[in-house]
Order: structure tokens, then sequence, then C-alpha cells
């Protein structure tokens, strides 16, 4: 991706994979609540231009209930919970039909991924859902993401789509997580309030200082506010992704920030691919070991997978998602990462060809025992 300039900002063309989240307030008309087609055509006109310039994009799209209210007649005010995702049920449908036209008019096509809060908490499920963004990038798609309101109880929900995209771009590495809302970015106390409040347009590292300047909710229709996008911030910069907070509000929002618009800029605090492998090696604790041929050393060192034919010997009870060691043909540790398979699977297709994974465990599983984005190896 592009680098920083002197004053934080950065362009988001030439990122490689961005995150883009927009608040209810932009999509839904709040007295009325009408979609806003002809912004949300301008914003897939904005995503086209970043795609033609060779990024992954991923959509996070609040919207559901505002849209399925409407179309219930449910009475203005706070909605009891079932009420809420009665209305998140009906609205997906159309929010997700607006989304598909819209991209569809820019030659490109929309994906429906729904999430709740263990689908990024329990590695199973985080690796089933990365896998499926994974490949949903690598053919074109562009995914479109909601928390799954209909099921997610108030005691597991996100509470705000700030944080679930702050949570998928750390799942799928990107490099930039692009917050458009109601308000044009972070300042010194809510302007609403303090209206000798000053703004920020860099933010070198999240501190105590920066969380004090949190506000509460900026609109009826938003679950966050400012406090909810500085704790969004935590977990992306720390994944390695810039991000910036923008108004929305305008057509081409994304375009307006390319060009320097007025947007608050927080600095990464690694690379998605180094804040990853520190978090194998450092952050996991190792549930098994698996012991490899010199071929399959070799391999991993030339940067590729490592494949269940290179596996000589498998220990531990360990499941799908979990560390293991990794060790060589002489028994030393050079790295560790996630295992694709539960130990009594691995331990099956132990020596095996990929291609024979399906006969032996009867479904027709990975390829790989640990992909090289789930392995850290240590120096040779």
């Amino acid at each position: 991706m592009t680098g920083m300039s002197v004053d934080g900002r950065q362009r988001l063309l030439g990122c490689r994979r961005i995150v883009v989240k927009i608040g209810s307030a932009l999509l839904v008309e709040g007295l009325t609540g009408a979609l806003h087609l002809d912004w949300l055509d301008a914003l897939a006109a904005d995503l086209k231009k970043l795609a033609s310039g060779g990024a992954d994009l991923l959509v996070v799209s609040s919207g559901a209930i505002a849209l399925g209210r409407r179309r219930l007649k449910l009475a203005a005010g706070e909605l009891k919970l079932e009420e809420a995702q009665a209305a998140a049920a009906v609205g997906q449908i159309e929010l997700a039909k607006a989304w598909a036209e819209s991209l569809q008019r820019q030659g490109l096509t929309a994906a429906q991924i729904l999430l709740t809060l263990g689908d990024t908490e329990q590695r199973r499920r985080y690796l089933n859902a990365r896998a499926t963004l994974a490949t949903l990038l690598k053919i074109g798609a562009v995914p479109v993401i909601n928390e799954n309101d209909t099921v997610a109880t108030s005691e597991i929900r996100y509470g705000d789509n700030d944080r679930l995209a702050a949570r998928v771009a750390a799942m799928i590495g990107a490099d930039c997580l692009v917050l458009l809302s109601d308000v044009d970015g972070l300042y010194t106390a809510p302007p609403a309030d303090n209206p000798d409040a000053q703004f920020i347009d860099h933010v070198a590292s999240i501190d105590s200082r920066i969380e004090a300047m949190a506000g509460a909710a900026g609109s009826d229709l938003s679950r966050g506010g400012m406090k909810t996008k500085i704790e969004a911030g935590k977990i992306a910069v720390a994944a390695g992704a810039a991000m910036v907070i923008a108004s929305g509000h305008g057509k081409h929002p994304l375009e307006a920030i390319d060009k320097g618009g007025r947007a608050t800029w927080f600095a990464p605090q690694s690379t998605p691919a180094n804040a990853r492998k520190a978090w194998i090696a450092g952050h996991l604790e190792p549930r098994g070991t698996v012991q490899i041929d010199s071929g399959a050393v070799s391999a991993l060192y030339s940067g590729k997978s490592l494949l269940p034919a290179g596996i000589s010997a498998v220990t531990g009870d360990f499941s799908r998602g979990d560390a293991v060691v990794i060790m060589d043909h002489q028994g030393s540790e050079i790295g560790r990462g996630l295992s694709a398979y539960d130990a009594a699977e691995a331990a099956a297709i132990t020596g095996c060809k990929s291609s024979r994974i399906e006969t032996i465990l009867g479904y027709p599983g990975r390829s790989e025992m640990i992909h090289r984005d789930d392995m850290v190896l240590r120096d040779r």
C-alpha cells in the first residue's frame, strides 16, 4: 500500500485490501426509512475505482433494522430485542438486494455474509469465516457483511458495526479500515457540546488521552458513536491496518477521502502479516506437535504451505484452529501454526497426498494441514 505522509494521511488508491463500514444514517432516511439509492450508487462507483486499482474490497453495512422497521410499520422509539431481530430479518433482504443491484451496475458481484460474535472469537468458526471471505475475494466478489441481528442476543452481539468492521479487518488482514458515518473525524471534545473543540487529522497511537475524547452516539439510527470508533481503532491498528474516520454525507465519500478531504487517520502499529505472525508465535498456547520430513522443511522455507504428505508424526490433543509446534525430522522446533484439522484427523492423513483426504476422512477437507498464512517460522 502507499505510505503515510508526514501529516499521517495516505491514499486509498494503492491499498491492497480495504474494509469500508457504512453507518445506518448514511443509507437510510431517518424520517421515511427509505434507502438513499443515489448515494449508494455513487459509493459503488468509488468502490469500482478502488477495485480497478487492484484493491480487495469488503463492505460492512448497517441499515437492516432501519429498513425492516419501516416495512413492518413498527412504532418509532427503541425496539425490543425480538422486534429488532424481526426487523433485521425483513430489512436484510432489502439491504442485500440494494447492494447487489448497485454493485452490479458497476460490474461488481456482491456476496452476503452475516456474522455473530462467535464467528470472530471461536477459532474454528473464525477459520471458516476467514476462508469463505478469502475465497470470495480471490474470485473477485465484494463481501457485504452485517451482524446477524436475527439471532444475536443482547448478551453476545457486537452492539455496533464499527467493532464488527475492525474484527473483519483483523480477520482478513486488511491494511485499511474506513469508517463512514455522520461525523467527519475525531475532535478534542464532542463538537456538538463544545464549540471550541479542535479537529484532529492524525492519531499516531491510541492512548488514554485519545480515548477520553470520545462522545456518545451521533444519531438515533446509530448504535455506536466515537467511543466505539476508538475501540474499533484499537483492534484495527493492532492488527496492522490503518483506520480512517470520515463523514459519508455527500456523494463519492471514498473519492473525497482519497483527494485529501477532511478525515482522521489512525496509524497502524504493525503490518497485517507481522501482527498475525506475532499473535501465532507468542499469544497462543500450542496444543500439539507435527513433525515433518526434510523435504517439507525446504518447502516451508520457500514459502509453501504444509501438506499432509510432508508430515511424519502428530502428537497432542488439539482441535481445528489450535496452534501446534512444527518440528523438523530431528525433533527441533522450526515454527508454529494453526492446524486445519483435529488431532485425530491429522493423524489419519499423516503422510498421505492431499488428493486422498476425502477418501480417508469421508469429506473433502482442506489440502493443507497448515496454510502458509497461518504459520510463523524461525529464522534458519
